[in-house]
């Protein structure tokens, strides 16, 4: 063989899996490799940490094709023709080749899409009443083109957030199949599966009970004189993408491979349906909202992996405020730079073939099938709503969800982990709190319940004029007073308090003395676990003799915790504290002592 045609690495002799697993267990020194190395997705998936061609496993099949003609969703607003047609020009001329409007009065048609190319742009409407009348003018005016997109009338959206289906819109959807039989690439039925993911549901469940809704809709048009054939081919699903990227891409694979599987059931062998992904809501957050540019690029790269046909980015403030123009635009020109710039849309299924997301693929549609055919035997999805079978399994996985949160085991960047401390935040625009309501699903932000804590902060801000100031008071051990100082930085900042840099003594009998003495509100003690056994007992004696108002914390896990808490610790901050438990008890002494 030439140097030329030489496979790539070949002079590196192969690595079977079990020298692999020799090494890796001599390196963990007897720890667990499952709990060390196993990551456990909470859709009931076990992914390993290494896999090579002895992992080999038969691929889906039906997966979906990646989107050649991607397309790139931004929604429009409609308040009269005349406004949403210059949004909707707008858009284009930015480079969108995607809108969506969401109509809530009746307006003109033809003045709506003055000066749009239906040939180039797809045009889809989120419309809650007057459908027919509106797809009677659509169709009218859309003659002789190629008009691509689809109509949303909610009517699963509106059922699991509501609770109240309407048997009205069975007829409408017929309806609409009918007059839209000329356009086909223009989608009649749109199942909505976002308020699942968005209200705490895991990659499964959203699978599952998406494919659910859809047996029931089947079930109620066929009532209707409407074939199976025609209802797969006016298929538009609306999905959620989450934040757990390699898993994201097998939901979208999976969901297509089982869709296939559910229309063979009715005897439909070929069909074109199409999946508009949208960002999540459930991972966006209002602190550092920034950041929300990162989820949605990171969330958009795995819808587009995973086969969908169009892309829908909210702005990164939407949670907060009415998009501008800059991050209307800028959510546009993430997926236009994934699809022309990073070759996104030209490369043929570039995830085939992978071990890990075939493995991944073929897990979630197992365990989705499972579920799946649980809710069609326990009565389907109509069933199962009403008898909050669903909203109960989606709760359980949500509490789930909360508590990594919660302990800091999932990472959200500006939430619960790396806070950004120079960031001012109005109280009016950070949430209260979730509001629980087991009938229906709410979607809703994760961040929900720390806003709720840094909300409690700031109206203290305005109330008071006062923002309650942290100590970080180091001693001892170089490395383990910096890294526990950074470690208590980080954890408390998320409260919103003012947490000064670090600020070290020779001693902890000085830093006791002269951190009572200080203008802090709150006093994490920070050194090594050694300087703890001999120092931190008289640290809070001295520290207690001179002040009983102050909150005092030790950053770290050390061994006489009781007795420590005797003499007048106020708790500890480390690895295993839970955020809102923890900030909750300073919070409320810290406000106590500044109101008296």
């Amino acid at each position: 063989m030439s140097k030329k045609n030489k496979a790539l690495f070949s002079e590196f002799p192969s690595v079977t899996t079990e020298q692999w697993m020799e090494r890796v267990t001599a390196d963990l020194k007897g720890a667990d490799f499952d709990k060390k190395l196993v990551w456990k997705n909470l859709s009931g998936i076990n992914i390993q940490p290494c896999y090579n061609n002895e992992n080999k496993i038969e691929q889906l099949q039906n997966t979906g094709e990646n989107s050649q003609t991607l397309v790139n969703y931004r929604t429009v607003k409609v308040t009269t023709a005349e406004n949403g047609n210059k949004l909707a020009i707008k858009a284009v001329e930015e480079g969108m080749n995607g809108i969506i409007f969401t109509l809530e009065n009746k307006v003109a048609v033809a003045e709506l899409l003055n000066g749009i190319n239906l040939n180039k742009t797809s045009v889809s409407f989120e419309i809650a009443s007057n459908a027919v009348a509106f797809t009677i003018d659509l169709v009218s005016f859309a003659k002789g083109s190629d008009l691509k997109g689809f109509v949303n009338t909610g009517i699963i959206s509106n059922y699991v957030t509501t609770g109240s289906f309407d048997n009205h819109q069975i007829e409408v959807a017929s309806e609409l199949v009918k007059l839209t039989a000329d356009f086909p690439n223009f989608k009649a039925i749109t199942i909505s599966g976002t308020e699942y993911l968005d209200s705490g549901a895991n990659q499964v469940q959203e699978i599952a009970y998406t494919l659910n809704s859809l047996v029931f809709l089947i079930e109620k048009l066929s009532e209707k004189g409407v074939e199976a054939q025609t209802i797969f081919n006016n298929l538009n699903f609306k999905l959620a993408i989450g934040l757990e990227y390699f898993v994201e891409i097998g939901k979208f694979r999976a969901f297509n491979s089982l869709l296939a599987e559910v229309a063979a059931k009715y005897g439909v062998a070929d069909f074109s349906n199409t999946i508009t992904a949208k960002t999540s809501i459930w991972s966006k957050s209002i602190t550092d909202a920034e950041t929300n540019l990162l989820r949605c690029t990171t969330e958009a790269m795995s819808a587009i992996l995973g086969n969908v046909d169009g892309i829908l980015i909210d702005a990164y403030d939407k949670e907060f405020k009415n998009p501008s123009d800059f991050s209307s635009r800028i959510a546009g020109n993430i997926t236009t730079i994934l699809r022309e710039e990073s070759y996104f849309g030209k490369v043929s299924n570039p995830v085939d073939g992978s071990y890990y997301i075939e493995e991944v693929s073929s897990k979630i549609a197992e365990k989705a099938l499972e579920l799946f055919k649980s809710i069609e035997a326990a009565g389907g999805f109509y069933t199962a709503f009403e008898n909050e079978t669903i909203q109960q399994q989606i709760a359980e996985i949500r509490l789930q969800k909360l508590k990594l949160i919660s302990q800091r085991r999932t990472p959200l960047v500006g939430v619960n982990k790396y806070p950004n401390l120079m960031e001012t935040v109005a109280a009016d625009i950070l949430s209260e709190g979730a509001i629980d309501n087991s009938k229906v699903l709410t979607p809703r932000r994760a961040s929900l319940e720390i806003e709720a804590l840094r909300r409690k902060t700031e109206e203290f801000v305005a109330e008071t004029n006062v923002r309650p100031i942290v100590q970080l008071a180091s001693y001892g051990n170089l490395n383990m007073r910096k890294a526990r100082a950074a470690f208590a930085y980080d954890f408390i900042g998320v409260s919103g308090f003012d947490v000064h840099q670090e600020q070290s003594f020779n001693s902890a009998e000085v830093a006791a003395t002269e951190s009572a003495k200080s203008n802090s509100n709150v006093v994490v003690i920070c050194s090594s676990d050694e300087d703890y056994d001999a120092t931190a007992v008289d640290f809070v004696k001295a520290f207690r003799a001179l002040n009983n108002d102050k909150v005092l914390l030790l950053a770290g896990a050390p061994k006489n915790i009781d007795e420590l808490t005797e003499v007048g610790l106020d708790g500890v901050v480390n690895m295993r504290s839970d955020v809102l438990v923890t900030l909750s008890k300073i919070q409320n002494k810290v406000q106590k002592t500044l109101k008296a």
